[in-house]
């Protein structure tokens, strides 16, 4: 007997900042849905967005915020990737039909969308990341010349985590950064269409 054959999962669909421009200008139903961190979120984010951080995501959570049935689902982080991993996983969970907006916020401010800003000073977490990396890097390169050579395999192991995250697009130290209570700061909205009112 012949083993099934599973059919590869559908493409993750994407719209350009321009696309997703166009959208809320001419009013049509859909809803955006913002998985930073919540200080990221008060810093920065588009006009009547929903805030649900992605370690907080799930199909259960997305039911919660009682979103309007039938309305296009847009995705939207910082640069890009954390939207991917929401649709990957809103997908494991049954919920198909997002769309990532590509780039994120970034590509957003970038186009021209309008955007409000909260007093928030907390960096991006994928610059929190990067931060924390380069310091824990330099620091074993440091001691493995002045201390030991065995201390060569912190920046070595860095290393290895940055290629898992690239490559499986996971990144475990910025799962644990956004839990930290500096990237917990921030108030979520109330669950409203973003884009029943044409925001321009």
């Amino acid at each position: 007997m012949n083993a099934p054959v599973l059919s590869p999962p559908p493409p993750v669909r994407s719209i350009s900042p321009a696309a997703l421009h166009a959208v809320l200008r001419d009013g049509r139903p859909c809803t955006i849905l913002d998985v930073r961190t919540p200080a990221e979120f008060e810093s920065a984010h588009l006009p009547g967005t929903h805030a649900l951080p992605l370690n907080e995501l799930s199909p259960a959570a997305l039911q919660k915020l009682a979103l309007a049935p039938g309305t296009d689902l847009y995705l939207l982080c910082q640069s890009g990737g954390r939207a991917r991993r929401a649709a990957d996983q809103l997908a494991a969970g049954g919920v198909s039909g997002c769309t990532v907006v590509e780039g994120g916020l970034d590509a957003c401010i970038t186009a021209g969308l309008p955007v409000e800003r909260g007093a928030s000073s907390v960096l991006p977490l994928m610059r929190q990341v990067q931060i924390v990396i380069g310091l824990v890097s330099g620091i074993g390169a440091a001691l493995a010349v002045w201390k030991h050579p065995l201390f060569g395999l912190i920046p070595l192991f860095t290393g290895a985590g940055l290629l898992f995250a690239g490559l499986t697009g996971t990144c475990g130290l910025a799962l644990l950064l956004a839990r930290m209570p500096w990237n917990q700061r921030g108030s979520k909205p109330a669950a409203t269409s973003c884009c029943s009112g044409g925001a321009q």
